[in-house]
């Protein structure tokens, strides 16, 4: 008599992995790939921001002939007038090609693949994508219709920002569950013109990246060494102008910055000393009185108190925001990034190596993933700036084809064991002026038994170039694809006519926003 062995139960979105064929966790990214560490460290001491007393009363804009100074200064209001940009890291090895954005053979997305080549993606005989009823291409890019990603994004985007939204999906084999993959693209993206008015680069991990994944080495510039941010108070505590606005109403604040301004710029007329001095100086007491200008009210900075993310209308609710960490990670990038307070952002989601002998954690901590993307779509939205969007992991995942018919596992085959050869990346982007134009949705592609073909692009099977795809791609966003070979010397990505055969979507805007 045949016993079926008993079915494992899928975790909750925050209970850690444990897998026999793992060792033991030693290092910080195999906590996070494994959910045994949510990224969060220790903020030391209260923020200033809580001493302050005055509300803001009325916008105190700088007097004119200091304003037109910020200009010399590099001061910048909304940053360098580049397309924001997020990338979501999802560690462990999350399933990305077919079971979420659906991915196919030379001829592009509806290429596709053997059913033995789906059932390795997770995708059981009868949720097959040359059934139209499984594909869903609301966001011009074609997902499974049941795609957990899919599912999350919905719940935190409305139907006409999903129809201002293009994108494509990147066959790129990664190694797994290792710190050795130079997925995070962010310096380079700072390279490509990228910053913001307070911050170039921030993350939701105290590492050289920002994120769990390793940078290019070729792309490092420790000048930009991403700022930790994970949650609001991380958010708030960037900028401190001092006891000066708890003394004084903020337009009272901004005039007396003005006036040392002023002082000590006569004083150093009267002096001999190098101009480069003079420049840091003035410079120097223009920042100041620019911040208590920009950000004397914490309420301007915290993502918790913008009623486009939290509230009745907000794309949180005020009760889920609160309890739910990976919401305010996400919140706190978003809010910087979106806005041009920092150029670029990395939001590192941990769990992601969900290949538990069963459906159902996996599917659930897609959907998690999906509501933290279209939430940083949903705010691009409302703030009605363009975004672009990228998701990476390393390494991926494989099914067996037994098939979890729980609630959970959603008649999907069951995730049984890391596989570096179903990996891909994926970018979306948003543009307010409407859905970006299409050039192609997919970049490489997979062989029909559901493995990258590794001749497929210059990105398939080398991560370092896979980078320097979503950079190309980046630049081409903004029209400047001609800039790249320049930009990055030394790149992996042939010639111009190679070139052009790896960008996706039409320009967005013309060189800056």
């Amino acid at each position: 008599m045949l016993i079926r062995k008993p079915r494992k139960k899928p975790l909750a979105n925050g209970e850690p992995l444990f897998h026999a064929d793992h060792g033991r966790p030693r290092t910080r990214r195999e906590f996070i790939a494994q959910g045994l560490m949510a990224g969060t460290a220790t903020v030391f001491g209260a923020s200033l921001f809580s001493l302050f007393a005055s509300p803001r009363q009325a916008a105190a804009a700088l007097s004119p002939e200091l304003d037109a100074l910020k200009q010399s200064c590099g001061i910048a209001v909304q940053g360098a007038g580049k397309i924001p940009f997020i990338c979501f890291d999802l560690a462990g090895g999350a399933n990305i090609a077919g079971s979420n954005v659906l991915m196919g053979k030379a001829g592009g997305q509806m290429d596709f693949l053997t059913t033995a080549g789906y059932n390795k993606l997770g995708l059981p005989g009868d949720m097959l994508p040359d059934d139209p009823a499984f594909v869903n291409t609301e966001l011009g890019l074609a997902f499974h219709a049941d795609s957990g990603f899919l599912r999350g994004i919905q719940l935190s985007t409305s139907a006409s920002t999903r129809a201002a939204v293009n994108g494509a999906i990147i066959a790129a084999r990664s190694e797994n569950d290792t710190g050795n993959n130079p997925h995070n693209p962010m310096y380079g993206i700072h390279k490509a013109g990228a910053d913001g008015s307070l911050l170039s680069l921030v993350g939701s991990q105290s590492s050289e990246s920002g994120g769990n994944s390793l940078a290019p080495m070729s792309l490092i510039n420790p000048k930009v060494r991403p700022t930790k941010v994970d949650r609001p108070s991380d958010v708030t505590g960037l900028v401190d102008v001092g006891d000066l606005i708890g003394i004084l109403d903020q337009s009272d604040a901004v005039a007396v910055m003005e006036s040392i301004l002023r002082l000590s710029d006569r004083k150093m007329n009267r002096i001999t000393t190098d101009d480069v001095v003079k420049d840091l100086v003035r410079c120097g007491y223009l920042k100041s009185a620019d911040l208590a200008d920009r950000f004397g009210n914490p309420a301007d900075l915290d993502p918790a108190a913008d009623p486009d993310i939290v509230g009745p209308a907000g794309i949180f609710s005020a009760s889920e925001f609160s309890g739910n960490r990976e919401f305010q990670k996400t919140a706190s990038i978003m809010k910087l990034v979106i806005n041009g307070y920092a150029g670029a952002g990395t939001v590192t989601m941990g769990g992601y190596d969900y290949h538990t002998g069963e459906r159902g954690t996996g599917e659930r901590r897609d959907e998690l993933a999906g509501r933290c993307m279209g939430a940083c779509l949903e705010y691009a939205a409302r703030i009605g700036v363009p975004l672009m969007l990228y998701v990476f992991s390393d390494g991926s995942v494989s099914s067996n084809g037994r098939i979890d018919d729980s609630v959970d596992g959603r008649g999907k085959g069951e995730w049984t064991g890391d596989n570096q050869q179903t990996a891909a990346s994926f970018f979306l982007v948003y543009n307010p002026a409407g859905r970006p134009g299409t050039i192609r949705n997919q970049i490489g592609f997979m062989r029909g038994d559901g493995s990258v073909e590794t001749a497929s692009s210059p990105a398939a099977n080398n991560v370092n170039q896979l980078v320097q795809t979503v950079l190309l791609n980046y630049m081409a966003l903004h029209g400047e694809q001609g800039l790249f070979d320049t930009t990055f010397t030394g790149h992996g990505l042939g010639n111009a006519t190679m070139q052009d055969s790896l960008i996706a979507l039409s320009p967005v805007v013309q060189g800056r926003l």
